[in-house]
């Protein structure tokens, strides 16, 4: 199950109230805790109908960067939409494939990276030169089992993509226009790592349905499978190698055409998981990112029962608390948030429509 994807369905049940962890113990280490905020929906370019963003970063204040997809028909793909934040109103810009991009990542000196795919399957690496995106190269590109997922970035130009190829690495290095696949993690998985996530501490995480496992630059730990039914995970925030933060949703077993997902909220302690309770429990979980010391700050997601608003969580300390978008006149699908540098504001970005139809369009707040 792929992560920042059309919502289809309806029904079931929904939690509510607030979320404490262990009782109320805060499992993050104590510090300054970021404090409410009204959110605000922000005027996205025009799009193609059926469209989507499904990943944002930001270099800070003035500078972001949001990657999706526009005018899909149905399961049919169609072109790779990328919109970049000047400071004051974002823009579109021409990724130049049909196709979609899926992540983005975002470095403080301005520049980022996209990966994605096209229309014949191969996966699209692409790097942000400051007016528009560029094709890069790298091994395995149109092999036959080569795919990419999502996208990190750390100091002095490195560059990490999840992924596969066909040895079996999940993970490809990137630096100074140099691209290496590191070797394999001891763990055998029919599904790549689809998500990506580099810790303050700078071990890189892979994680996905089937593998959750850390890169320390020499070698891999890998974790106990986050398991679930037709389960997907959208985020993933290692406070410490013992305190890690997992957010998704889980299908559950049969149900009606259009049974909605159920949210997944995890917290691991690296040899097991505990489910943990959201405020709202039918929708998703769709992105989670820690403060400036990697300490648990925000979660995105999609409320079922409540779904023309956006519904956040804040870390308050010790609990997970509720925090809500502005309304709207169509539904309002998050499928991606990121912390902006140098500031106390986020972008969340995602489409208007929970299936790819006519009325979906590009989403964004801030």
């Amino acid at each position: 199950m792929r992560r920042r994807r059309f919502i289809g369905g309806l029904g079931g049940l929904v939690g509510a109230g607030l979320v404490s962890a262990r009782g109320g113990t805060a499992w993050a280490a104590p510090g300054l805790l970021s404090e409410a905020r009204e959110w605000q929906a922000v005027t996205a370019p025009e799009a193609a109908p059926a469209a989507q963003l499904r990943g944002v970063a930001a270099a800070g204040p003035g500078l972001a960067w949001a990657v999706g997809e526009e005018g899909r028909s149905g399961s049919v793909r169609g072109t790779a939409l990328a919109l970049v934040w000047d400071g004051t109103a974002w823009q579109r810009t021409d990724p130049g494939f049909g196709g979609y991009l899926g992540s983005v990542a975002a470095t403080s000196d301005g520049s980022a990276w996209a990966v994605g795919s096209d229309t014949s399957g191969t996966a699209r690496l692409l790097a942000w030169d400051g007016p528009t995106w560029r094709e890069t190269d790298y091994p395995g590109r149109g092999a036959t089992g080569t795919s990419l997922a999502a996208v990190t970035t750390g100091p002095r130009g490195h560059v990490w993509v999840s992924g596969r190829n066909s040895d079996g690495s999940v993970l490809l290095h990137g630096h100074r226009g140099r691209w290496t696949w590191l070797e394999a993690p001891p763990a055998t998985t029919t599904i790549p790592p689809y998500g990506i996530h580099r810790a303050v501490c700078g071990d890189i995480w892979v994680y996905g349905t089937e593998l959750v496992a850390r890169w320390d630059g020499t070698a891999w730990t890998v974790l106990p499978a986050p398991g679930g039914i037709r389960a997907g995970f959208t985020g993933l925030l290692p406070v410490a190698r013992d305190d890690i933060w997992l957010t998704g949703y889980d299908y559950g077993i049969g149900g009606p055409p259009g049974k909605p997902p159920g949210v997944r909220l995890l917290h691991g302690d690296g040899s097991s998981w505990e489910y943990v309770k959201a405020p709202f429990g039918v929708g998703m979980l769709s992105g989670i990112v820690g403060d400036a010391q990697g300490r648990p700050d925000r979660i995105s997601g999609w409320d079922f029962w409540d779904q023309t608003r956006a519904h956040y969580l804040r870390w308050d300390g010790t609990a997970w608390v509720s925090e809500r978008g502005p309304v709207a006149t169509t539904p309002v699908v998050m499928n991606a948030l990121a912390k902006v540098p140098g500031s106390d504001g986020y972008w969340a970005v995602g489409t208007t429509s929970t299936s790819p139809s006519s009325t979906a369009l590009p989403r964004i707040e801030r």
